[in-house]
């Protein structure tokens, strides 16, 4: 059975992101204005990852340098960049995607064999700026954040829940899975979306065609379009499917 994480359906979804009229609250802290975002922030290149705001990312983290990233994080703001590294040969000196996503860590345990199992909780999308030059083993990159992310969200009703289910329905009975249908009929439009598309088994493209989609209908129309096309090709090349 396909089960969504635990708290990303049915009431306030498991980060406590609030939408209010004006408050964002991710964990224990809330991101009211530009002064809340970080200006400067360390980032997680990692290929086929999509962070959103309000959905939650687990991670494993092993590497030393990632490791110290997230230890540094705890000790100051908690808040971590996820983004992919770029595409084809503008990836191959190190070159990062425009656009990625803040999150704060909201969830992290240590294994005993060296490990931090994390939970990122989205805040906000931020455009790549620059990269600032660290004595750190992991980057750090100048951002600036998508302000409209932290505001009141008037987009419920534009959504198309019908097409969404439709597509989602259709890919499990072609994978022959089983979802948890009380949380996703519990679920609002805005977190079926997020959670959606953050789970989806799509490649780097199209996760990235997700998270810089302008608006919350537009993401729910292209992971609808998306999975359309994965199915009409019997899941062949759904690696490729946006070039």
């Amino acid at each position: 059975m396909l089960r969504f994480p635990k708290g990303c359906c049915g009431g306030r979804p498991g980060n406590e992101l609030m939408m209010g009229e004006t408050v964002m609250q991710v964990g224990n802290a809330r991101y009211l204005k530009r002064e809340d975002i970080p200006s400067t922030i360390p980032v997680f290149p990692l290929s086929g990852a999509l962070l959103l705001p309000g959905g939650q990312l687990p991670l494993n983290i092993f590497e030393p340098r990632y490791l110290m990233m997230f230890d540094d994080a705890l000790s100051t703001n908690r808040v971590i960049g996820m983004v992919q590294p770029a595409f084809g040969d503008k990836g191959l000196d190190g070159s990062v995607c425009e656009v990625g996503c803040a999150g704060r860590i909201t969830a992290i345990a240590e294994t005993g064999d060296g490990r931090y199992v994390v939970t990122l909780s989205g805040i906000c999308r931020f455009r790549v700026t620059r990269e600032v030059a660290t004595e750190k083993p992991y980057r750090t990159f100048e951002i600036t954040p998508f302000l409209s992310d932290l505001q009141t969200s008037t987009e419920e009703e534009t959504i198309d829940r019908s097409a969404l289910l439709n597509a989602f329905k259709a890919y499990l009975e072609s994978n022959k899975l089983e979802a948890d249908w009380e949380s996703v009929e519990r679920a609002s439009n805005i977190t079926l979306v997020t959670s959606l598309s953050m789970m989806s088994p799509f490649g780097p493209a199209e996760k990235q065609a997700l998270l810089e989609a302008p608006d919350m209908k537009t993401r729910a129309e292209t992971l609808v379009a998306i999975t359309e096309i994965v199915l009409a090709r019997g899941f062949g090349d759904s690696d490729t499917i946006l070039q």
